[in-house]
């Protein structure tokens, strides 16, 4: 690629993500809407649906959230009776999250979301095995950026 494209807007794989992140996300949106769920509400219960009973934390960690925006979609959740925020009988600071009936059945609900969300995408057009393809590349990506320490500018 010519230098004088190198800091073109649309040539960068930063603004290529962002926008399809976004788009993506807006795609969510009605699919959600019904279970009465954020996006950020649905990515929690699906940690909590693979792995239920961990810390604010460990959530946290999980889904790259940090407290600050974590915490108030928790709260979210438990005021929809999806989830129980419990404090740790050793130590208090430590916050446990545990599904409840209610959002262990929400499971069975939202089971459809994720063939809907590829259904929407361009009309059909874009198939189950592109999608598990991207997903393969863009987990590969995290992974690679995960690990990288080549551009640590000096940390």
């Amino acid at each position: 690629m010519e230098n004088n494209q190198l800091l073109k807007l649309d040539n960068q794989l930063c603004f290529a993500l962002y926008v399809c992140s976004k788009e993506v996300i807006k795609k969510y949106k009605p699919l959600l809407e019904p279970l009465g769920l954020t996006y950020t509400g649905y990515i929690a219960l699906l940690a909590l649906w693979e792995n239920d009973n961990v810390t604010v934390k460990e959530l946290g960690e999980r889904l790259y959230l940090d407290s600050g925006t974590l915490t108030p979609v928790l709260k979210k959740l438990e005021s929809a009776g999806y989830i129980e925020r419990r404090r740790g009988e050793k130590d208090e600071r430590t916050v446990r999250i545990i599904l409840t009936k209610e959002g262990k059945a929400l499971k069975e609900k939202a089971i459809c979301v994720p063939s809907s969300l590829i259904s929407s995408i361009s009309g059909g057009d874009f198939s189950q095995n592109e999608a598990f393809e991207l997903l393969s590349m863009l987990k590969k990506l995290a992974a690679m950026l995960e690990n990288d320490t080549s551009c640590d500018f000096g940390k």
